[in-house]
């Protein structure tokens, strides 16, 4: 029950947002009770927070890390992330956004444990790409290759903005079309 709560809270949020998202929302989605919601998330800030922590950490993980560090090269990983990103998004048809970057533009601000949550996942990506970049050969030293590491999860999220705001995947394919000049 508390996995399909959270599945259904994050479907939720991802397409209405965590604001426009009741209780009563995810009691009805989840054909659950009220009592079994409150059992597992007695607030609903702690269903948001094991929203982020549990299902948008893991997709992050697996959709924007583990490519990038089993690739051959880190590049490759990248653009390959990019690329898979944006073919989903013209398969459906709809944009709805990354889920991490939405909830952390509608929550950051409003909430201290939504900010450290979400931004937890950005410092684990930024973190992940930044020891890639290292590992992979380009020669890149710490600083720089953190750098290099926040350009792509910042292109990556200002991409996913404007591909919601145009219901055009076209902003990501840009973005790649212009790291693959800039990455080693």
């Amino acid at each position: 029950m508390r996995s399909r709560i959270l599945d259904v809270a994050a479907d939720l949020f991802q397409r209405r947002g965590y604001n426009s998202t009741s209780v009563q929302d995810v009691v009805q989605a989840a054909l659950a009770t009220g009592g079994a919601v409150h059992h597992h998330f007695p607030t609903k800030k702690a269903l948001g927070l094991a929203v982020i922590e549990e299902r948008v950490a893991k997709e992050v993980n697996a959709t924007a890390i583990q490519p990038v560090l089993q690739a051959i090269r880190v590049k490759t990983g990248i653009l390959a992330f990019f690329a898979s990103v944006a073919d989903e998004l013209e398969r459906n048809q709809a944009v709805t956004g990354c889920p991490l970057n939405n909830l952390a533009m509608e929550l950051s601000l409003a909430d201290p444990d939504f900010r450290h949550a979400a931004n937890a996942i950005f410092e684990n990506w930024r973190g992940a790409l930044t020891q890639r970049l290292q590992a992979g050969g380009s020669g890149l030293a710490s600083k720089p290759a953190g750098e290099l590491a926040t350009t792509v999860v910042a292109a990556y999220s200002g991409a996913m903005a404007m591909a919601k705001a145009s219901q055009s995947a076209q902003p990501l394919r840009d973005c790649a079309a212009q790291l693959e000049k800039l990455l080693p």
